[in-house]
């Protein structure tokens, strides 16, 4: 073994040395227990962030654990297209490297383009979870867009539309006009931003065909005043007394004049503004709702790129189209950008006094996630599924626990988006993604589904004349995902993994996709399952929901505003002008990079470390908790690696120390050896329990207790005498139980840090030129030995406490940690004084003891010190060693201490209101420890003066 803990070395070696084995690739067993889990597929976009390596860390220790439990196990891999996100992508190259746009690309050179991008881009996603160590067959992993999971998507997609869940129809959605397509609800993110609410004038109309009335007018306020020409009716609320008037009574839009009417709903919030809102039921979603309550037409505005229309569109309450009056649109407003429209309407209605005032506001705008820009709310024709009746059962499964949340807090969260769900919009107006089955029949007015054009013709006998033309539209990327835990294991295929694995296990993802992803995985398995087999069958028996990874101050990650962190960043490491270069690139706000380089400067005035998987892994799994924000500890992951440093060089230790393999026969093992076991049982039984429940942070916690502080710092330097001056006995059985504890620690470490501990154990095996396979292929040792009586732990607690008494005086009379010296033992168990006969010889080693002897009164014939542990009193003759004025100087401290406690004890059992109100046995108590300290001041008080009588 190296002397220096290298993890880049140990990384790249056991990397090698597992390829070599083959490990992954082995054939299911059905006699045995199957585990799975789905690896959420990351975006093929994009590198990993910090929450991929998290929830990896999170799905791969599992993996381990049950493979090493002796089940066979999957983690499959995959990617996803991520429609919208790859066309972003993709489209940025394309103009950045070869200089073209998308629109001078037919869709099926731009596909192939976009393929051959996947094909140089997704290997770094691939790398980044090879570094990570994760137990997965490479090349094995799907991708969304593959054929056989085209195959399954079109047969979901098929069976849906067949059986009436799947319709067309024009609703209101958020549209983003620079990508030209409809934006899912979730896929919204709404930014208060400042903006401006203006009180514009609407004339009053008695009757509909009647004259404005003059000088009469009713105030609306807007944010959005160009969306004027969508306006349908003025709304107020019921019981409102300043409008009740007017409801049933007309207005006239301004500068276009069409007349609309004025409705009274409940919706309206009449502390809002003025009270009387503009309703523009193609362009917000509140007004929306109140048209179909109410029945009003709709009218949108703009065209697909967010211009004002040379000609309105108007539609009935149901989207239907319909013939109205034709409203000329002032010639200024035609074909502008709506927010040079906003301009001109303001200046439009300025200059013909129109427009009461203005006043500074908050809003909420909605912004795409994906393209950054203002969404805007439009009418359009969109693909839907009805959810109504999947949701129910996705809901049911839920509450008679065939699927398990962890933590329960997100039961309620995820019923209470289940019960209010509406239809959801699946059609997205891009390229990448898969193309909706569906054909239309233009000339005869016919639409047909099914897996192709030719299979279609085939089913309808449709004659070769006829024209039939695909929908242009492609399903919304969750659409596809939504098929993962069946479609990612072969289906529609019979495959072995899908009979053998589904349903998968354990789902570990992050409450900010409940809703995109986990609730709509639940809806489509649990139907298709029932449809194809006959069978209620979930897709997973369990979600493990974590919080979300955030930077040192609690806040987002994020590349706008580099603050991010790459996890092989955190494993390699990065100089402090990279790390800088790397968080200033793609910023969103390049005013930035100043406050950038000055809090990455701060932070990490060296760079990044290189601490290695095993110790991140660590890291990710010690912040693993029931809280929705994690935030990031560089410090932690610094300790973490110290560990992985402390259990190298133990390592070495104990390998310089086992040269030869000990049997366990014969053994005699000293009550060290059986309380190290007696604590590694405990242990064992602590661990598979967190394992089972999802408590990796304890999980972590009492690992790294046992292993530092149990094993190394008290068991390992403990019984070091004993392999330098043991009897032979006594060092085999050292040795016997080093090499035990030692082989179950990195086992049992394995699922956790599989790189150190694969190292480990190959050089363990190598020590004794005995064949060796990894760990993960190795069951988890199993002790079972409970002979050992509990009481060992209260007797080597004792022990413990000795130990550091005696290191303490040791270096209070300047003499080495192994100086031996003479005890005298006063006790008042004799449980305790039969434990210390029965252990003397080991114990003198152990201790660095000349003698131990067990009085029952000491007679002080010569200098001593005199210490107290629980209810043994200890005397050190120290005549020729101690240096008196030290030790004179150590007990007047100890003395005052000791006067200032009793003091304060005193004040209170001498207090008649504590001694009346406090219950009988905190009074006993304090009584209880009046006399002890009593006892150990007048102890003090003697050595004190038996010292000064030595000194002089």
């Amino acid at each position: 073994m190296k002397k220096i803990y290298n993890p880049n070395r140990i990384e790249k070696y056991i990397k090698k040395w597992w390829n070599k084995k083959n490990i992954v690739k082995k054939k299911i067993n059905i006699s045995k227990k199957s585990f799975c889990i789905m690896m959420p597929p990351p975006n093929i976009t994009g590198s990993l962030h910090m929450g991929h390596a998290f929830q990896q860390a999170i799905m791969d220790s599992l993996i381990r654990y049950n493979h090493m439990l002796g089940k066979n196990v999957l983690f499959q891999m995959g990617t996803d297209h991520a429609g919208i996100a790859t066309q972003i992508v993709v489209e940025n190259y394309l103009r950045e490297k070869k200089g073209k746009k998308k629109g001078t690309y037919s869709r099926k050179e731009f596909i192939k383009e976009t393929l051959n991008w996947k094909k140089k881009f997704e290997s770094n996603i691939l790398y980044q979870v090879q570094r990570l160590g994760n137990f997965i067959n490479f090349h094995d992993s799907k991708f969304t867009l593959d054929k056989n999971f085209s195959k399954a998507v079109k047969k979901v997609f098929i069976m849906l539309y067949k059986d009436g869940y799947i319709y067309k129809r024009k609703k209101l959605v958020y549209w983003d006009p620079y990508l030209k397509t409809v934006i899912s609800d979730l896929e919204v993110e709404h930014r208060i931003l400042p903006n401006t609410m203006w009180y514009i004038k609407y004339p009053l109309i008695f009757k509909k065909n009647t004259k404005k009335q003059k000088n009469m007018y009713l105030i609306v306020s807007t944010t959005r005043p160009e969306t004027f020409l969508g306006d349908t009716a003025l709304a107020v609320h019921p019981d409102d007394v300043r409008y009740k008037k007017y409801i049933g009574q007309y207005v006239s839009v301004p500068l276009i004049g069409r007349v609309i009417p004025i409705i009274a709903d409940n919706q309206i919030d009449s502390n809002k503004g003025t009270g009387c809102m503009k309703v523009t039921p193609a362009h917000d979603f509140h007004d929306y709702h109140i048209a179909i309550t109410h029945k009003l037409p709709m009218i949108n505005i703009f065209t697909s790129e967010g211009k004002i229309l040379s000609q309105l569109e108007y539609f009935d309450y149901k989207g239907e189209k319909i013939n109205e009056e034709k409203i000329d649109i002032p010639n200024i407003l035609r074909n502008i950008d709506r927010f040079k429209a906003r301009k001109k309407t303001i200046f439009l209605l300025d200059s013909i006094s129109f427009i009461e005032k203005n006043e500074s506001c908050q809003s909420s705008i909605p912004h795409g996630d994906r393209s950054g820009m203002v969404l805007e709310p439009m009418l359009t024709n969109q693909w839907y599924l009805r959810v109504q009746s999947l949701a129910k059962t996705a809901i049911r499964v839920i509450k008679e626990k065939k699927i398990l949340f962890i933590s329960k807090q997100y039961r309620n969260m995820y019923f209470s988006w289940m019960n209010n769900i509406e239809d959801w919009c699946i059609s997205r107006q891009i390229w990448w993604g898969h193309q909706i089955p569906i054909w239309y029949d233009h000339s005869n007015n016919n639409m047909y589904t099914g897996y192709n054009e030719k299979s279609i013709r085939k089913e309808y006998k449709i004659p070769d004349h006829i024209l039939l033309e695909q929908d242009s539209d492609v399903l919304d990327t969750w659409f596809s995902s939504s098929l993962w835990t069946f479609a990612g294991l072969g289906w529609p295929t019979e495959t072995k993994k899908l009979k053998y694995f589904h349903p998968t296990n354990v789902l570990v993802s992050g409450f900010d996709i409940i809703f995109f992803w986990i609730a709509r995985m639940i809806m489509i398995t649990t139907y298709v399952m029932k449809k194809v087999y006959g069978i209620e069958q979930v897709p997973f028996k369990a979600i493990y929901i974590t919080g979300l990874i955030k930077d040192e101050d609690g806040k987002k990650m994020s590349k706008s505003k580099g603050n991010t962190l790459d996890p092989l960043d955190l494993i390699d490491g990065i100089t402090l002008s990279q790390l800088i270069d790397k968080r200033n690139k793609n910023l969103v706000k390049p005013k930035l990079s100043s406050q950038i380089v000055f809090h990455t400067t701060k932070q990490f005035p060296n760079g990044i470390e290189a601490y290695g998987t095993d110790a991140l892994r660590l890291t990710f799994l010690s912040l693993t908790s029931t809280s929705r924000s994690i935030n990031w500890d560089m410090n932690r992951i610094k300790g973490y690696k110290y560990f992985c440093n402390k259990i190298w060089n133990v390592s070495r230790f104990i390998f310089l120390n086992i040269s030869k393999k000990v049997e366990e026969n014969n053994l005699q093992n000293s009550f060290l050896d059986q309380w190290i076991l007696l604590k590694y049982n405990i242990l064992l039984k602590q661990y598979h329990i967190f394992f089972k429940i999802y408590r990796f942070d304890k999980l972590i916690s009492i690992l790294y207790h046992f292993v530092w502080h149990d094993f190394c710092d008290f068991y390992l330097e403990t019984i070091k005498p004993i392999l330098r001056t043991g009897l032979r006995k006594e060092k085999e059985s050292v040795q016997y139980i080093l090499s035990f504890i030692f082989c179950s620690i990195i086992h049992l470490l394995h699922p956790i840090m599989p790189f150190i501990t694969d190292m480990l154990w190959k050089n363990f095996n190598e020590l004794y030129n005995i064949p060796v396979q990894p760990i993960v292929l190795n069951s988890f040792p199993m002790y079972e030995n409970n002979a050992f009586p509990l009481y060992l732990l209260q007797f080597v607690t004792w022990i413990q406490k000795l130990i550091s008494v005696l290191r303490v005086i040791r270096v209070d009379i300047g003499v080495q940690y192994n100086f031996t010296l003479p005890l005298y033992v006063k006790c008042f168990s004799m449980f305790k004084k039969i434990f210390i006969e029965e252990n003397y010889h080991f114990l003198k080693k152990i201790l660095y003891l000349k003698k131990i002897l067990i009085i029952i009164k000491y007679h002080q014939k010569s200098s001593s010190l005199f210490r107290i542990i629980d209810d043994t009193e200890l005397f050190i003759p120290i005549s020729s060693t101690v240096n008196i004025k030290i030790e004179l100087l150590r007990l007047q401290k100890k003395i005052l201490e000791t006067r200032v406690l009793i003091k304060g004890i005193m004040e209170k059992v001498k207090n008649k209101n504590f001694l009346k109100n406090a219950p009988e046995n905190i009074v006993f108590e304090q009584k209880r420890r009046l006399q002890k300290n009593s006892i150990i001041y007048n102890i003090l008080k003697k050595q004190k003066k038996f010292l000064l009588y030595q000194k002089k």
